[in-house]
């Protein structure tokens, strides 16, 4: 940095002045100042103070017993990328936990009054982290550890910084992290592993976050459900920024290509196709493929989908899944805070039906869905998705519905699903389903059966009308338990799918009607 500075910037000895030297360095933390090259991160990005200082000043232990810190292709690109708020699904040691507790300690050494906490998913990550941590500070030049950046404090995991009113923290989900303090930067780390308590923990470091802190939660994947997965898939809702890194942005997954094993599959060579991957890099694959089998895909992620896997037996069949999602295009019109999707416009002429699934509308509930397809093709045209009270849910589905030429609305009666006709009725809709001379849909152990394995079929002959790819991911987490019912794994949602095999089911039933079925009921 030294070329940088203008002059009477540079340190007289006086300690006041070091420490005005690093404040002003901390307010320049974002500023640009040089451009790294291809081999450093895959790309011509340009580098900013904070990252200068990064590898300037920090060491690290790597895989190559280098010691100087120099940032790898997935730390280029997050550092490129981040917001305030990021979710960050990785695949194994790729150097995002290593880079964070980079980013955040020079936040804290050169901006006053910094608390940073690290909070890793068990006591023994957490004094891994830390002695990350704890070396970049023995590391330090020795003027900057004697004077400036003595620490008053320093533990197995903390170290405080009294010219600076600065502090670091480590510690684990488990140790009622974050209450009763005010946190600059949060970095919650394998939150896919927290244990049962851990949405407790998360929402007390989340309020423990000053309004203009950074937070990055970060994780390798651990199933299809649980805290990390509901924060991946929401992340559109909560205005986080979603960061993906999948295997190969690690440099050192290389094996040895002889030419002498299987020529390449179709897979292999999609994959090296699209993202211009070596035969090294594939012959690493092929050993943790066939050493990890199954966990493969988890543990060294190469889709933001696939890696996570379901528990149980999925009812989808997952091919069929994986192409949909595949297929999958932006909605045409977003609206509702993006609650309302709209991939098909209505059509003068065309008929529709919307299949509802209700719910209470807490916030920490299930979600209410409404699922709109076409009644002659099947195709998904429109998406609502929300935690709506029944009496507000009803509003919307009028409106929906009127918009698409007054479509048979098919709600499902169980449960919250009555206050919602009562609405529809209250509102004269003129096309609600019903069935034996009443209004609803009845979703029971005999007509569920039939009306998911009606979808699975569909999904499978059909691929191509399924739209959304939220509702994909939740056919993706629908399993089948030991006792032979059906429904969302652990920590997940379904109520995309009874929704839209609702609406599937309702279309079956009314095939034979003609259009007199959608003139009345």
């Amino acid at each position: 940095m030294k070329e940088r500075r203008r002059k009477g910037d540079e340190p007289r000895g006086d300690v006041n002045t070091d420490l005005g030297l690093l404040e002003w360095l901390g307010e320049m933390l974002d500023f640009p100042v040089k451009w790294a090259g291809e081999e450093e991160t895959g790309g011509t990005d340009a580098l900013t103070v904070r990252d200068e200082l990064v590898e300037g000043l920090l060491k690290i232990r790597t895989k190559t017993r280098r010691t100087q810190f120099q940032l790898n292709r997935a730390q280029a690109e997050y550092s490129r990328q981040c917001t305030k708020r990021n979710i960050v699904l990785k695949a194994r040691q790729v150097g995002i936990t290593t880079y964070i507790a980079a980013r955040f300690f020079i936040q804290t050494i050169t901006r006053r009054g910094t608390l940073s906490v690290q909070v890793a998913h068990d006591r023994e990550s957490a004094e891994e982290i830390f002695r990350i941590v704890k070396r970049f500070w023995d590391r330090l030049p020795v003027g900057m550890r004697n004077r400036l950046l003595k620490t008053s404090y320093c533990n197995a995991r903390q170290m405080v910084f009294p010219a600076l009113d600065s502090e670091y923290c480590v510690m684990s989900a488990d140790e009622n992290a974050g209450r009763g303090r005010t946190i600059q930067n949060l970095h919650c780390s394998e939150v896919a592993r927290w244990g049962r308590n851990g949405e407790e923990a998360l929402a007390s470091l989340r309020a423990a976050v000053v309004p203009d802190g950074e937070i990055v939660l970060e994780s390798t994947p651990n199933g299809a459900g649980g805290l990390f997965y509901e924060e991946w898939q929401r992340a559109g809702e909560t205005g986080y920024t979603r960061h993906f890194f999948p295997w190969w942005f690690e440099p050192s997954y290389k094996g040895k290509w002889d030419g002498s094993g299987p020529a390449l599959t179709d897979e292999e060579r999609a994959l090296r196709a699209e993202n211009k991957l070596t035969l090294r890099q594939i012959a690493w694959r092929r050993m943790q493929w066939a050493s990890l089998r199954a966990l493969a895909a988890q543990e060294f992620s190469e889709d933001p989908v696939s890696c996570f896997r379901s528990s149980g037996e999925c009812v989808f069949d997952q091919e069929a899944v994986e192409r949909a999602l595949k297929a999958t295009g932006d909605p045409v019109e977003m609206r509702d805070n993006r609650r309302l999707l709209i991939w098909l416009p209505p059509q003068a002429g065309r008929q529709y039906v919307m299949g509802v699934d209700p719910a209470g509308g807490g916030a920490d509930g299930d979600y209410s869905c409404a699922q709109m397809i076409d009644r002659q093709l099947g195709t998904q045209c429109a998406e609502l998705v929300g935690h709506y009270p029944p009496r507000e849910l009803a509003q919307k589905l009028v409106a929906l519905g009127r918009e698409y030429n007054f479509a048979l609305a098919a709600v499902e009666k169980n449960n919250h699903g009555h206050a919602v006709l009562a609405y529809l009725r209250m509102k004269e809709y003129p096309h609600v389903f019903s069935q034996k001379g009443q209004d609803g849909w009845l979703t029971s152990a005999v007509s569920r059966p039939a009306m998911i394995e009606n979808l699975a079929a569909a999904l499978v002959e059909e691929a191509g009308l399924f739209r959304s790819p939220r509702l994909l991911s939740e056919c993706r987490t629908f399993v089948r338990y030991g006792d032979g019912k059906t429904g969302a794994a652990a920590g997940t949602h379904d109520d995309c799918v009874i929704a839209l095999a609702i609406a599937w089911a309702v279309r079956a039933s009314e095939a034979g009607r003609g259009a007199h079925a959608f003139a009345g009921n």
